[in-house]
């Protein structure tokens, strides 16, 4: 007997689209029927006449054969939809019947088990909800899986999985939400059938902290041990279920998770399960988790790789131990951070001024004490007069010493000579910056002012170096000299400080993991497990780049009509960059499972190599030289570009296990920072 299946929706689907072209047809037959039965004559000879009326009866014989083809594609389309009705209804009538009657058949069956019992004899297990954490339902009595289980929401471990009855696998265990476990897979059938999986571990919760992967079941008399969950981040693997007791391979544990970011352990892998049987091999150990990336300062380094499983036993008389899992890789350390630049303060005290009080010098400015605090202003000194020779004016007081990161002080200004030839007081120095955080900018050099004489303007104050990580502080501007008739002199814009160093904090690379430990063979025969190999160094982190060396200051302007500009002052070098992070150690392989009476112990494992140690950071870039000052006899000379720093050295590599292929590489130097430029 032969028989006929067809898809009723994809029947009426077909019909309806050959509907559609027909109407297409249609009307393309309609648009041209006028231009080619209608034909005008293009001249009053015969011949013309002869030729249109050809052409026509061409076109009206084309109109007749569309109207017998449009006649067949409508009787077509009619007898396809109706088939395909007919069928549908057909279908319909006689399906019903026989599934209503196995439903029927099996509820019948299962209705004494369930009166008596509450449990079906032949059925599944229903699934747990998602996101409850509910537990899988139990299967029937005699044949059934059990149900998986729901997986749970934030802080809530995943479900159980449901059990089987005689004959079944045990149900998936339920992923654990946020910060919970991995539900435990469930019980196999007793006869017959395979645990159920363990499920996954969540991930880090509002405790920080990831859910360990679910246990996997045991098989019954025949049967596999169900696999074990992986771990959430930072926990551990689930261990894998046993074997059977007749007959079964233990199953593998489960993966560890990945460690935290911020320096966190990997977790470790779950153990292999053993085989309980006489004749069966051992489950792999899982292999450890990463650990995780070096985090800011106070947790830069990496995070140690998790120890990889133990493999299981073979069977008790004969079967192979379950390979060791492989440990973890130690995670990468974190770059290096430069300091954070503190914000500035309210300037210091300035020195007391004295203009008007002859023969006092200026006072000196206070020194900034609180972090980012301005030192004070030098004061100003008092104007000398001598009709009869020489006037010396005082100097101006000094500026204070700035806070860390501060600018100091600009130099008093000089006193004005009022002799006849009296040389005018030469300007006080601009206080240095202080140390410390970004460098403090140099004190501007103090204005000379003469009558009769030479005048002699101070020269700026050198910028101060840069703390680690911040910039050397700008030089100060040369003095300005106002009046004198004889070798007016301004003065030299100060140098730029040196840029601070990088940081020398980069993170160390984590630990491996080490390899767990092979299982052993059976009593009799089969070959023990190989150790798992011990997890490779994570890679240092890379250096904190050197800063910017502080531009030269501006050279001093000569107003008067004799003088030399003074010449603008040289950039500051910039800053080495830090050094890179060491490479994380190898971890040691795992041992060898022992070999049976007529087989051979298992290899230990190769031991991790060390990390590769973190590239060096880059220099700090050289400060721009200073402008030149002015005088009508032309300008001073440019201030000479800062020199790049040099690149840091790179971190030195990890130290290798035993039976490693050997300690890591060292890192790259860093790059050399760029030359500033010259104005």
């Amino acid at each position: 007997m032969s028989y006929l299946v067809i898809a009723t929706e994809s029947a009426a689907a077909a019909a309806a689209e050959l509907a559609g072209i027909r109407s297409t047809l249609d009307a393309a037959s309609a648009a041209a029927a006028g231009p080619t039965t209608s034909i005008a004559v293009s001249a009053q000879d015969e011949v013309s006449v002869a030729i249109a009326e050809l052409f026509g009866a061409h076109g009206r014989h084309y109109q007749a054969i569309s109207d017998q083809a449009a006649a067949f594609h409508s009787r077509f389309v009619q007898t396809l939809a109706v088939a395909g009705d007919a069928y549908a209804a057909a279908e319909a009538a006689n399906a019903s019947p026989l599934q209503t009657f196995g439903q029927e058949v099996l509820n019948a069956v299962n209705a004494p088990t369930r009166l008596l019992l509450g449990r079906a004899l032949i059925a599944n297990g229903a699934n747990g909800a998602p996101g409850t954490g509910q537990n899988g339902g139990v299967g029937g009595l005699l044949f059934g899986n059990g149900g998986t289980g729901g997986s749970g929401s934030v802080g809530v471990d995943g479900g159980t999985g449901g059990a089987a009855g005689l004959f079944g696998n045990g149900g998936a265990g339920g992923a654990g939400g946020a910060g919970g476990r991995g539900g435990a897979g469930g019980a196999s059938g007793l006869l017959w059938g395979n645990g159920g999986a363990g499920g996954t571990g969540g991930i880090a919760g509002p405790n920080g902290l990831g859910g360990a992967g679910g246990f996997g079941a045991n098989g019954g008399f025949l049967g596999n041990g169900g696999a074990g969950g992986a771990g959430g981040t930072g926990a551990a693997g689930g261990d894998g279920g046993m074997g059977g007791l007749l007959w079964g391979n233990g199953a593998a544990g489960g993966t560890g998770g990945f460690g935290a970011a911020g320096g966190g352990t990997g977790g470790a892998g779950g153990n292999g399960g053993a085989a309980r049987a006489l004749i069966g091999n051992g489950g792999l150990g899982g292999a450890g988790g990463i650990g995780g990336f070096g985090g800011e300062i106070g947790s830069m380094g990496g995070g140690t790789g998790g120890s990889g499983g133990s493999g299981g036993a073979g069977g008790v008389l004969w079967g192979d131990g379950g390979a060791g899992g492989t440990g973890g890789l130690g995670g990468s350390g974190h770059a290096g951070v430069n300091p954070t630049l503190a914000p500035p303060a309210t300037p210091a005290a300035n020195g007391q001024d004295n203009i008007g009080n002859p023969g006092l010098a200026g006072g000196d400015g206070s020194n900034g004490l609180a972090v980012g605090q301005a030192g004070g202003h030098g004061g100003s000194a008092g104007s000398v007069t001598d009709l009869n020779g020489a006037a010396v004016a005082l100097a101006g007081g000094k500026g204070g010493n700035g806070g860390p990161g501060a600018p100091a002080g600009a130099g008093g200004g000089g006193g004005v000579a009022t002799g006849l030839t009296a040389t005018g007081g030469a300007g006080g120095a601009g206080g240095a910056g202080g140390t410390g955080g970004a460098g403090g900018a140099g004190g501007d050099g103090g204005s000379a002012n003469a009558t009769n004489g030479g005048a002699f303007a101070g020269n700026g104050g050198a910028g101060g170096a840069g703390g680690t990580g911040a910039p050397g502080g700008p030089g100060g501007a040369g003095g300005l000299v106002v009046n004198g008739d004889q070798s007016n002199t301004a003065g030299d814009g100060g140098a730029g400080g040196v840029g601070g160093s990088g940081a020398n904090n980069a993170g160390i690379g984590g630990t491996g993991g080490v390899g767990g430990a092979g299982g052993r063979a059976g009593l009799l025969g089969g070959n023990g497990g190989a150790g798992g190999f011990g997890g490779a160094g994570g890679s240092g982190g890379v250096g904190a780049a050197g800063a910017a060396g502080g531009g030269g200051g501006l050279g001093g302007d000569v107003v008067s009509t004799i003088g030399a500009a003074g010449d603008g002052g040289r950039g500051g070098d910039g800053g080495t960059g830090g050094t890179g992070g060491t490479g994380g150690a190898g971890a040691a392989g795992g041992a060898g499972g022992a070999g049976g009476l007529l087989g051979y112990s298992g290899s230990a494992g190769q031991g991790g190599v060390g990390g590769t140690g973190g590239a060096g950071g880059t220099g700090g870039n050289g400060g721009i030289g200073g402008n030149p000052g002015n005088s009508p006899q032309g300008m001073g000379n440019a201030g000479v570009a800062g020199n790049g720093g040099a690149g840091g050295a790179g971190g030195a590599g990890g130290t290798g296990a035993a039976n490693s292929a050997g300690d890591g590489a060292a890192g790259l130097q860093g790059a050399p920072g760029l030359f500033g430029a010259t104005p």
